[in-house]
């Protein structure tokens, strides 16, 4: 679809999108790591399933997306970053530094995104949200995970990795989740190519499948338009249609 007529259905529609039950059990699994205000590759994931694992026992990667993500600004792309104390190498144990950084994130987006169609539809839930004092930043992740995926309408249930006590390592910790949860089918990002045993979820009744997201383009702000965005960006520029617009059909 041409960005013109995505602007076009942006402007006219409803855009009613399909979305997947909540039921865990018996059902089609994904997980990653916690995210802030995640990218839309993100979401498409998590469109393709029932539910949801936040893998929050992982290790904390300094430049990662867990504690930062990129927005469209007047000067072009920006990131905002939640600074958090050093030394903590496990993602459940990143705490947050408290040093301005909810107000200095509210200002930006508000400045960079006011003049969107989407605005005010959204942005209170997302300022009300960034104002609270969080101390952990799963926490602060998961909590916008949830406000985010009402924001699309998506309905997937979403549960944490270290509430299930999970064994192993890399292919192995997958399938363990996925047998814990019941799962009968799980959906791997495009890099669980390196790693997944295939052969071995076969054995035990899972099917595996593997994301091959091709980024939309969409009606943007000012300029160019600039892939790999917060979700907020297609929020802010295309409303309800932004769950069809993420998806494009794709699986």
């Amino acid at each position: 679809m041409t960005n013109a007529a995505l602007a076009q259905l942006v402007e006219q529609s409803p855009c009613k999108a399909q979305v997947r039950g909540s039921n865990p059990r018996g059902s089609i699994i994904t997980a990653h790591q916690p995210v802030y205000m995640p990218w839309l590759g993100f979401f498409h994931k998590l469109s393709m399933a029932d539910h949801f694992v936040i893998f929050d026992g992982v290790q904390f990667e300094r430049h990662g997306y867990s504690n930062r993500v990129k927005i469209k600004t007047h000067q072009g792309m920006q990131w905002l970053t939640v600074p958090v104390e050093h030394g903590k190498p496990f993602l459940r144990d990143a705490q947050i530094v408290t040093d301005g950084w909810r107000r200095k994130h509210i200002m930006t987006i508000e400045l960079a995104y006011r003049k969107a169609p989407y605005f005010d539809n959204y942005f209170p839930d997302i300022a009300n949200l960034l104002s609270v004092p969080w101390h952990w930043l799963a926490d602060l992740d998961e909590r916008l995970l949830h406000v985010l995926l009402g924001m699309l309408g998506m309905n997937v249930s979403v549960s944490r990795a270290t509430d299930l006590r999970l064994e192993g390592g890399k292919s192995a910790l997958v399938l363990d989740m996925c047998q814990k949860l019941g799962a009968t089918e799980y959906i791997f990002g495009a890099k669980g190519r390196d790693y997944a045993d295939v052969a071995e979820f076969e054995r035990e009744g899972i099917k595996v499948r593997f994301q091959d997201y091709k980024h939309p383009v969409y009606p943007q702000l000012r300029g160019e338009f600039i892939a790999g965005l917060s979700v907020i960006d297609l929020l802010f520029n295309c409303g309800p249609c932004s769950l069809q617009i993420l998806t494009g059909g794709q699986e």
